[in-house]
Formats: C-alpha cells, structure tokens, sequence
C-alpha cells in the first residue's frame, strides 16, 4: 500500500464531497430566513404579495435541501469507509454530535417541511409559519452539531484517552458543545451563511430588474434582502475577528500560515515584541513560490502590503503583542502568553514516541497481568499524551500546511468580505428611490456578478480552515497518515471519479432545476373565496 498515494486521494475525495456539499448548505440556511421573514409579513398583513414571495423562496430553498442532505450523508459515511481509523479513535467523542443532528434535527426538519411545502391552504396561516420556521430552525440546528464536531477536530477538550480500548471517550459533554472554538465557528458559519442567501436573493431580483419584469417583487423583496444582508455581513466580521483571536490561540500554526509569518524573532517573558512596536499585518502580498520550507533561507514574499500594528491586535488584542512565526512555532524558544518557554518540534515529536510507546508498553503489560508495569506506562501515557500525535511525525516540516493555499484564500475571504459590506451599504442606500433603482443597470449587473464571488468567498473560508489545520485530523492528537483507512489508493482514486462524476450531475441538475424556477418568476397568488 502506498500511504502518500493513499492518503492524498483519501484527502481529494473528502474535499470533494465537503466543497459540494458546502454549495448547497449556506443558501438553504440563508434562504430559509428570508423565506420565513415573507411569510412572517404574510401572516401580519394578509398582503397576498408575500405568500407569493414566501412560495418563490420556498423552492429555491427546497431545490437546495434535497440535494444538501444527499451530499451530506455521503460525507458522514467517508468518516466510516475512509478514515476508519480516526472514527475507532474519537467515535466516542465525534458521534455524539452527530448522532443529536440526526436524531433531533433531521426529524424535526423532515416532520415541519411536508408542512411547510404541503400545508398551504390545509393548515392555519400561524402554524403554517410556525412550521417554516422550525423547518429553518432544524436546518440550523443541524448546522450546530456538525460544527461543535468539526470545532472539536480543531481544538479537541472534554475528552480521556483510555489505553484499555485505546480510544477516546467523552468525560465532559458540555465541554465540547458550548466550547469557545464551537460557538465562535457556529455563529459565524452561520451569519456566512445568511449573507450567501442574501447575495444570491438578491442576484435572482437584479436580473429580474435587468428582464423589466417582476419589478415589484424584486423590488420589495431588495428591500427586505438589503438591511439582512448588511446585518449578516457586519456579523460576519465581527464573529470572523473573534475566530482569528482564538485561531492565534489554539492553533498558531494554522494563524502563521495564514499571514504566511516565517519568523517573529524573540519576546519578552509578558509576550510582547523586544522592540514593543508590535507585528504588522499583511493586507497582500505576492509569495515567492521558491520558498519551500521555514529555513531554505528563501525570502517568503516578492512584495507584501502591511499594516503596522495591526497583526499583534488582531491575535493578542494589544498593539505590541507578539505573534510566533513558523520557524519560531518549529523551533520553540519563545516565551508563551503564561511565561514558560515553548519548546520545539522535535521535543512535541519525542515527548509523541514516548506516548506512544508507553501505550504500547501498558497493552503488553495488560496481557501478561503486570499490574505494576501498567501503572508506570499509564502515568508515562498521562504525562505525555497531549504530544501524542506528535509521535508519528517523521520530519518538523510536515506540521506546515500548505502556507500559499491557507494565505491566499484567506484574503480571497476577508477581500470579498468586504466587498459585500459595501453591495449591502449601497444596495440599503439605493433602494430607498425605487423609480431610480430600477434605472441601475450597472448596480444590477453588480449584484448578479457578486453570486459567484460569495460562494468563492464561503468556500475559501472552508479551504482556510481545513487546510490550515494540515496535518491534522484532530489537533495535536491524530495526524492524517494515522486516521486513515488502509485501502488501496487505485479503489479510492475510482470512487473520487464517480464522485466528481455524480456531483457533477447533481449539480448541474439542481442549477438546471434553480434556472427554470427562476425564470418562471413567482406566482401570482389570489384570495379565496369564502364558502
């Protein structure tokens, strides 16, 4: 078996279905919200243009749902066939979430959504919105257990390793759900969300504009998209500053990647820079494809824009904070923010091999009944477990994630962020003068322009991420080459092509279905008559 070959169409296939999955996920949290907001003005006005509307977003939403959870449970299952070993190792910890996703979730989401598309005219107008929205509120709700799971790989607490079953197992579950990491990434994976369905909602009124047809639905429907979408995207932000602080303490590998940082010199025992001036932020740069790994000596950048100050602020919240580079997080040397001395690389891989082979030691101490010998190579275990996964790196370079990958679509993120910030500013501003909005050709082309470009900005948000945190399945615990499933690289590679092959055609069945809808228009509705 080759392992490299194995482990990077293992890697390629879980990208796959997470990216596809990942097309169809935002726009149904952040259509349905603006499918319950029409339907909530439907309820409070009896204005028929809103049930219109209302029923116009409820197709796109339900066009994206089916496939979204399609996509889905093929990646859950990846978890099983691919990365077996990852699942014996924290299934315990993993699972849990999931299996609330499923069990509370997805039944409330399956049972209020044959409402919500059948229930027009059969049920109350109150709990026909009722059940819109808790259609909405399930589909987030799945959105927090799968993101306090994926929180937890990133930055695993509440958790015990048991040597006699050599796995994983919850001790404190709160610990993991309401986990700093796990609320900052719920909220803002959510509020992302809600700025994709206002950019695409908007999109779909713009072209309307652009036909001249359907210009009072796309008109009052921009005015309701406009301020959600400018709410959603400060949100963003605000919840995007938190992410970074906490990503600089977590995973300070991941947070020097992402500004492509080499090498911060010393600090002071209080964490601050020797010269006190603080570490600059690069707005962009242009990166020398030459530099390979922290020390060939090769200087990262062919030119970077910077902001002084600014890095030490974002990641530390003091304007001379210093921040460890990635020869400096390889190295060690420097003081921590608690006043100790990091220690380096190959100290975390050597404390790793003893973990490791103290477990080793405890389960044949275990078989021949050594009570004595099993106390010693648990307590070694103990000592040494958090650099466990740091055992089964063979070379400090390969705790680097890909830093052009991570750095790129970071700013790709954080650009196209702002961007949207002025398209909803601008768009609130406008629409005030409907009569004048209409005549905006440009503003229109604009707005139907930006729908790519947020999903571009969602999913660099994703390959930021999950690549960042590259090598590891679960910070410091579990790198990739040991969670992964021993397979033959040939049948994995075949099944990464009918993959792409089938989420190619569901993709293009979903736009073909979305496109037709559209061009349709929403339907008129008329009032019933009373028998």
């Amino acid at each position: 078996m080759d392992l490299e070959s194995l482990l990077n169409w293992s890697r390629a296939q879980f990208a796959l279905t997470a990216m596809y999955h990942w097309l169809f996920v935002p726009l149904t949290l952040g259509l349905g919200i603006i499918m319950s907001l029409a339907e909530t003005r439907y309820y409070r006005t009896g204005n028929l243009f809103w049930k219109s509307s209302a029923k116009f977003w409820q197709k796109i939403f339900g066009i994206n749902f089916a496939i979204g959870v399609a996509t889905g449970l093929i990646l859950e299952f990846q978890f099983g066939t691919n990365w077996s070993n990852y699942s014996w190792f924290v299934g315990d910890i993993f699972g849990a979430p999931l299996a609330i996703e499923g069990i509370l979730a997805f039944f409330m989401e399956a049972t209020f959504i044959a409402v919500m598309f059948f229930g027009w005219e059969k049920v109350s107008k109150g709990f026909h919105l009722t059940s819109t929205w808790l259609t909405v509120i399930g589909a987030t709700i799945s959105a927090v257990w799968i993101l306090v799971a994926n929180s937890w790989m990133q930055s695993p607490v509440g958790m015990e390793f048991n040597p006699d079953t050599v796995r994983s197992e919850m001790s404190d579950f709160w610990a993991v759900a309401l986990s700093p990491v796990a609320i900052n990434k719920f909220f803002h994976t959510t509020l992302s969300a809600w700025v994709l369905g206002a950019v695409v909602a908007a999109g779909i009124c713009s072209w309307y504009l652009l036909r001249n047809r359907n210009k009072e639905f796309a008109l009052k429907n921009l005015k309701l998209v406009a301020p959600f979408g400018l709410l959603a995207i400060l949100l963003t932000v605000y919840t995007g500053d938190s992410s970074a602080y906490i990503i600089a303490d977590r995973q300070p590998m991941k947070f020097a990647a992402m500004e492509a940082l080499y090498d911060s010199g010393s600090n002071t025992p209080y964490n601050k820079t020797l010269d006190g001036k603080g570490q600059a932020l690069s707005v962009f740069g242009v990166l020398n494809p030459a530099k390979k790994t922290a020390e060939d000596g090769v200087e990262p950048f062919f030119f970077n824009i910077k902001v002084p100050k600014m890095l030490s602020l974002l990641s530390t919240r003091t304007t001379d904070g210093y921040v460890p580079g990635i020869t400096n997080l390889l190295n060690g040397g420097f003081y921590l923010p608690d006043g100790t001395v990091a220690i380096s690389a190959e100290e975390k891989m050597a404390k790793g091999r003893v973990a490791i082979n103290a477990l080793n030691e405890y389960i044949k101490a275990k078989e021949q009944g050594d009570e004595a010998s099993m106390a010693k190579s648990r307590e070694e275990l103990n000592a040494n477990f958090s650099y466990f996964g740091y055992g089964y790196i063979k070379d400090k370079n390969e705790l680097v994630p890909n830093v052009p990958i991570t750095y790129y679509s970071f700013r790709i993120m954080v650009g196209l962020g702002t961007l949207f910030i002025l398209l909803f500013a601008l768009m609130l501003f406008f629409i005030r003068k409907p009569e004048r909005y209409i005549k905006l050709r440009w503003f229109h082309i604009v707005n139907i322009i930006a729908v790519p470009l947020v999903y571009l900005c969602s999913q660099s948000g994703w390959v930021v991420a999950e690549v960042g945190r590259q090598p590891w399945a679960i910070q410091n615990l579990l790198p990739l080459q040991a969670a992964v499933s021993k397979l033959e690289a040939s049948s994995v590679m075949l099944t990464f092509i009918v993959f792409l092959v089938l989420f190619t055609i569901l993709l293009i069945a979903e736009l073909n279905i979305m496109f037709k809808a559209i061009k349709h228009g929403p339907v008129e509705e008329k009032r019933i008559a009373a028998k």
